[in-house]
Parts: structure tokens; C-alpha cells; sequence
């Protein structure tokens, strides 16, 4: 009879069974964006992650399109911009509103909005986001001082707290989440790219389902806990999509110095 040996820092333990995914974390990859997008409903609120078209999850959003829902209410900083990005659904004809904080060069929104073809509920953008992080956090409301005395306040409820007036702001959740990461591993945890990372982890908290569209999809392990910027928990299903257009809204260049001709550099 062989001595037995410590296992050695890693190895599995022949006494404890392997950890198994429970429920909704188990099996979250699917094969494409159509498959991720399988029990979209018409009617849904779906939150999509991304500033203007920075951290668009640029294929969930044409599949979305591609699935032939409507009536949906959106839940978008800005709800696409110059044509590209959620313009695709507002050219489709299937949002019925949009929750959003600005409208800015968004003439499609715009040109909607004046037609009553859609309608549109703009949020000073620290209230957006408090909503929808109150609603990840189980909070049904709060009080801010952001917009008393302005439209922004109108029909809700204001009450005063040591001299100064707040206004009552609900919590905002979705049905849906749709957000974008450079990298993602097996169970869902997920690190973006830099200022592409905007609204999306307080989405994903803010949502029933989220759908995250990686860049790169990695093994569990291959993302150290420190580089992590939203767990796992949050995120229900994972599909990798590895082209994507990342169009420029306005290209600022500056003189290269020592050019010659007028050269630029981005």
C-alpha cells in the first residue's frame, strides 16, 4: 500500500465534491447574440450600457433589432448618436419610450420626440444613475436637491430637510440589461475598458437579466480578483464577439510637432 501525500497548493481534494453552478449561473455562454437574446419579449425595459458610442454592445443591440420586438421602453444615456448605435432601434420603429439624460446631436431622437412618434423622459444624468443604483441596492427611492423648482420636479413629491427642498426620485429597473466588456470569463465576471465601462455595472445591478457582450472570453481564473469590476452575480448570460466598428463620434486631432505639410496626429 502507496503512503499517501499532501495534495499541494491547488490540487483538489479528494474529500470535498467539485462546486457546482447553481441556478441561473450555470451554462451562462451561448453560442450568439440571436440565442442570448431568445425570450426578449415586446414591451420589455431593457437598460444598454455605453456613452454616446463608447461601450456599445454593438451586436446584442443589431440582434435585438433582428429578433422583430417592439413597444420597448429604453433605459440609454442618450439612446444612440450621428445614426449609429440605439439610432438603430429608434430607425426600426420598435422604442416606444426612452429614459435617457441627453439628447444632444441625437436628431433622430429629436426629429421622434417633436413628432409624438415616441415619448421621452430626460433625467439629470447624477439622478439616472442614483436611480438605477438604488434599484441594484433594493431602495425604493430617495431625495435629492437635483432639480427642485424645475421640470424635472413636476408631479412629484418635494419636501423640505433642514431648510432645503428635495424632490422624491423612484428607483429605475429593467427587465433586460445589455452591456459591453473587454474581457469576461465563463461565470461572468467582468473587467471593461476604461471609460467604456460608464453605466454598465450599475445596469447590471439594476436589471432582472444582463447580457454582457465581451471582447475576449477568458477561463474562469484567468482574471485576477483585484482586476475585476463587476462580479460575476450580476451577469446572466455571456457571449463573445470579437469585431466590432467602435465608431468616433467627433475625431479631435492636434499639429504633430515638426510636421511638415500640415500633419496630424490623432
Amino acid at each position: 500500500m502507496s503512503e499517501s501525500r499532501p495534495a499541494g497548493p491547488g490540487a483538489p481534494r479528494a474529500d470535498v465534491e467539485p462546486a457546482k453552478e447553481p441556478g441561473r449561473h450555470r451554462g451562462k455562454v451561448m453560442a450568439s447574440c440571436r440565442e442570448a437574446l431568445a425570450d426578449l419579449r415586446d414591451g420589455a425595459r431593457i437598460m444598454v450600457g455605453g456613452f454616446g458610442l463608447c461601450g456599445n454592445a454593438e451586436s446584442l443591440i443589431a440582434a435585438v433589432v433582428e429578433t422583430g420586438v417592439k413597444d420597448l421602453t429604453l433605459i440609454s444615456n442618450n439612446a444612440g448618436n450621428l445614426g449609429k448605435g440605439l439610432a438603430a432601434w429608434l430607425h426600426a420603429g420598435i422604442v416606444r419610450k426612452v429614459i435617457c439624460t441627453y439628447i444632444g446631436n441625437n436628431d433622430d431622437l429629436h426629429r421622434m420626440m417633436a413628432r409624438g412618434e415616441i415619448e421621452v423622459e430626460l433625467n439629470p444624468q447624477g439622478t439616472f444613475v442614483e436611480r438605477m443604483r438604488a434599484a441594484g441596492a433594493g431602495i425604493p427611492g430617495f431625495y435629492t436637491p437635483t432639480g427642485v423648482g424645475t421640470v424635472v420636479s413636476e408631479g412629484k413629491e418635494v419636501r423640505e430637510f433642514e431648510g432645503r427642498a428635495y424632490v422624491l426620485e423612484r428607483a429605475l429597473s429593467a427587465d433586460v440589461a445589455l452591456i459591453r466588456a473587454r474581457r469576461g470569463d465563463r461565470f461572468g465576471n467582468l473587467r471593461f475598458w476604461r471609460t467604456a465601462r460608464n453605466f454598465s455595472p450599475i445596469m447590471a445591478t439594476a436589471a432582472r437579466t444582463t447580457i454582457a457582450e465581451v471582447d475576449e472570453l477568458v477561463e474562469i481564473g484567468q482574471i485576477d480578483p483585484d482586476d475585476v469590476h463587476l462580479p460575476g452575480i450580476f451577469v446572466h448570460r455571456i457571449v463573445e464577439v470579437r469585431e466590432h466598428e467602435d465608431p468616433f463620434e467627433y475625431r479631435t486631432v492636434r499639429a504633430r510637432p515638426g510636421a511638415q505639410g500640415g500633419g496630424h496626429a490623432v
